[in-house]
């Protein structure tokens, strides 16, 4: 906010500014994101005193960098299993903060922490995860490793361990036991940077792809006429558009005061995460050779230095920041059979007898007799629905449609599977990322209209795009749907349990591991004083 020293921006233009800045390094990205989305800014802004706000927001203004601590080498999407504790202090001043958190992003120059620890259960205190806005000078605080990675090479990431650290009981954000809805509130928001940063690339890999096609000839005519590449210049085009609108609408949704965008926020983070990185491989393939040779090769023998081997690695972290892919389908999947849980009550245990199950039915079968009269029919069935839509109103009836068929079959698997289905784990995948597609194509239809109505030159090429993407994913979603009833779910899990069990050890027979002796799979991380020296630099 301004009156913190801040610029005020509505999420639609922080997410503009950092899809600019990302298209410089993505690192500045990674830094901005993890900094103002879910460093001190967004949780103390939220759920902060007045106090702490006036204490800590205009520092971070002028430039003081945060860093969010909630991950350990053992815990990352579980964070009940969290080791990092806050003890209280016998004259409740303070807390005694002790612990070790992994890939602390920005965490090797941050100036101000945002700590989630354990808070033990004792008399007058209630306990729980709970967060804390720490000094990173503190005395007890050591990162003793900046970690380095596959891509954003250019990302302050460390091992960050807090030994007796003191922080005033008044840097406790919200109060005790609030700290994973704190973490998941602020998550919203740095979901959604993922989806600006993942538009920002689209952007730029189209603006390569369109000029590197028309320069590079290969059998008398520029390589992008040829019909194997201009397949892959509309993907990329019509994604692109697809991952602006993604980012625009979920962005817009936020700012208008929506009160829970989890979903939208989940929704367009696993979307934009997946096709965008798609994008970075199919330009890859565009530039041939050149897209796997770095920028700096490319400059020393006299050509544009196009960093898309960078791009391709730096993008392939998206997928697994701010929640794997896999978690967010499951997180995502939890709302959708929600109210089938809540319907069915103890139809949905194993461990009830027929009897409990028997009267539970009782009770559901009210639910669905109101509710799956309405997944027969709806608006998608009826031609002129959407006409305002112009040339695009097919696809939204085929959105509603498809919504009303993803539902019904959310319902079969849950009658099928009952408490067995957070075990397929792969078939709410597919549920969720048809989902995900429908969510995209009502985005697209929704921008395409309103830039024609803001511009109608530039609408009118919106709606062509807009089209494009929708038959696109019309097609993955039909591919998706075949899916849910013809698939390998229960081979693949046999040979999957099979190798777990040893069986297939033969297979990996005529390789030498390297890794083999350099050190356990995961590194011990008890708590107590540090023996690695403290690799943090200051930057002002």
């Amino acid at each position: 906010p301004r009156r913190y020293g801040g610029l005020g921006l509505p999420l639609v233009h922080y997410g503009r500014a950092l899809m600019l800045a990302s298209t410089v390094h993505p690192s500045l990205g990674a830094l901005l994101s993890a900094h103002q989305s879910i460093g001190v800014p967004e949780p103390v802004r939220m759920f902060g005193t007045e106090e702490q706000k006036e204490a800590f927001l205009p520092r971070c203004a002028a430039g003081a960098v945060s860093a969010f601590l909630l991950t350990e080498p053992d815990v990352g999407s579980d964070p009940a299993r969290m080791r990092t504790t806050a003890t209280p202090t016998d004259d409740g001043a303070a807390y005694l903060l002790d612990g070790v958190k992994l890939w602390t992003t920005n965490g090797p120059i941050a100036e101000l922490l945002v700590v989630m620890a354990a808070v033990p259960r004792s008399d007058g205190h209630r306990g729980g995860i709970s967060a804390f806005v720490v000094e990173a000078s503190s005395p007890g605080i050591t990162v003793e490793h900046r970690n380095r990675f596959m891509g954003l090479r250019g990302m302050e990431n460390g091992v960050t361990r807090l030994h007796q650290v003191r922080v005033p009981a008044a840097n406790l954000v919200g109060v005790e036991g609030q700290g994973l809805r704190i973490a998941l509130s602020t998550l919203n928001t740095g979901r959604l940077s993922i989806p600006a940063i993942c538009a920002g690339a689209g952007k730029w890999a189209l603006k390569i792809a369109r000029e590197w096609s028309a320069e590079r000839v290969q059998w008398g005519q520029p390589v992008g006429r040829h019909e194997a590449v201009s397949a892959k210049i509309a993907f990329i085009a019509a994604t692109a558009f697809g991952l602006e609108s993604v980012f625009e609408v979920s962005a817009a949704l936020a700012d208008a005061g929506q009160k829970d965008v989890r979903i939208e926020a989940a929704l367009a983070k696993l979307w934009a995460s997946e096709m965008g990185y798609a994008v970075a491989d199919e330009l890859v393939q565009v530039r041939g050779g050149r897209g796997y040779e770095t920028a700096d090769s490319l400059a020393a023998r006299g050509e544009r230095a196009v960093a898309v081997e960078q791009m391709l690695r730096d993008m392939r972290i998206n997928r697994i920041f701010e929640g794997s892919s896999e978690s967010m389908r499951l997180l995502i999947a939890r709302e959708a059979v929600d109210a089938h849980l809540a319907a069915a009550g103890e139809l949905a245990s194993a461990d009830v007898d027929l009897a409990a199950k028997a009267r539970a039915a009782v009770g559901a079968s009210g639910f669905y007799a109101r509710w799956l009269p309405g997944l027969v029919a709806g608006k998608g069935s009826l031609p002129g629905s959407y006409a305002e839509f112009g040339p695009l109103a097919g696809h939204l009836r085929y959105v509603e449609r498809s919504s009303r068929a993803l539902a019904r079959q959310t319902f079969y698997a849950m009658a099928r599977h009952q408490a067995r289905l957070e075990h397929r784990q792969v078939l709410l995948g597919r549920i969720v990322d048809i989902g995900a597609e429908l969510f995209a194509m009502t985005a697209v239809c929704t921008r395409a209209e309103a830039l024609r109505r803001h511009d109608p030159a530039t609408g009118a090429a919106a709606y062509r795009l807009a089209d494009a993407f929708c038959r696109q994913a019309r097609s993955r979603c039909e591919h998706l749907f075949r899916q849910l009833h013809h698939n390998d779910d229960t081979s693949d899990r046999a040979v999957a349990a099979a190798v777990l069990d040893g069986e297939h050890r033969w297979l990996e027979a005529g390789i030498l591991d390297l890794s083999e002796g350099t050190g356990p799979w995961i590194a011990p991380a008890d708590p107590g004083p540090s023996t690695h020296p403290d690799v943090s630099r200051r930057y002002r």
